[in-house]
C-alpha cells in the first residue's frame, strides 16, 4: 500500500541540499562555483514565481552544457517548491532534512553497534532509547527565531498545533 493512498494530507518538501548535491554531481570543477551560485538564486527566491524565473535564467546559461540539472529540477519541482508557500521563518525549517538525517544516523549507530537483538521488543526499546536521546539533544539546543516561527506554525498548521501543543 502506498503512503500516498487514502486520506494522506502531508505536504512533501524535498531536501534542497540534496537536490543541489545531485545537481552538482556531474558538473566540472571549473564550473561548479558558478553553477552553485546560479542554483542559489532559485532556492533563495522570495516567491515560487521568482524561483521559476531564476530556473529559466539558469537554463539559458547552463541548459545546453548541463541539461540534466534543469530536467532534475523540473521533474522534482512540485516537491522542491513546497516551502515557497510559507514565510521565510518556516522555510528555513523545512528546506533541508538534516534533523531527520541526524535521527536516522543516531539509530543506525546504535543498532550497528549492537549487532543483533534477541527479541523484537529489545529492538523497539533500542529505537525508543535512540529517539529519546536525540529528542533530549534537540531540547537542549534552542531554535533560532523560535518566537517568530511558532506563531507562523500555529497559523499554517492550526489543527496539528492545537492537537499537540495543549
Amino acid at each position: 500500500m502506498s503512503i500516498f493512498s487514502g486520506s494522506f494530507q502531508a505536504e512533501i518538501q524535498r531536501c534542497i541540499v540534496h537536490q543541489i548535491r545531485s545537481s552538482l554531481k556531474f558538473v566540472s570543477w571549473k564550473d561548479r562555483k558558478a553553477v552553485a551560485k546560479d542554483l542559489k538564486t532559485i532556492y533563495t527566491a522570495k516567491t515560487e514565481e521568482d524561483a521559476q524565473l531564476a530556473l529559466t535564467e539558469f537554463n539559458d546559461i547552463w541548459g545546453s552544457k548541463y541539461p540534466h540539472i534543469l530536467q532534475s529540477w523540473l521533474n522534482n519541482w512540485n516537491e522542491l517548491a513546497t516551502f515557497f508557500k510559507y514565510p521565510k521563518s518556516i522555510q528555513t525549517l523545512i528546506y533541508t532534512t538534516n534533523s531527520i538525517e541526524s535521527l536516522n544516523a543516531n539509530i543506525k549507530r546504535k543498532t550497528n553497534s549492537k549487532g543483533s537483538f534477541p527479541t523484537i521488543d529489545s529492538a523497539f526499546k533500542m529505537l525508543y532509547m535512540s529517539t529519546q536521546e536525540v529528542q533530549a539533544k534537540w531540547e537542549r539546543t534552542s531554535m533560532r527565531n523560535w518566537s517568530e516561527i511558532y506563531p507562523q506554525l500555529c497559523i499554517f498548521f492550526s489543527e496539528i498545533m492545537e492537537k499537540y501543543t495543549k
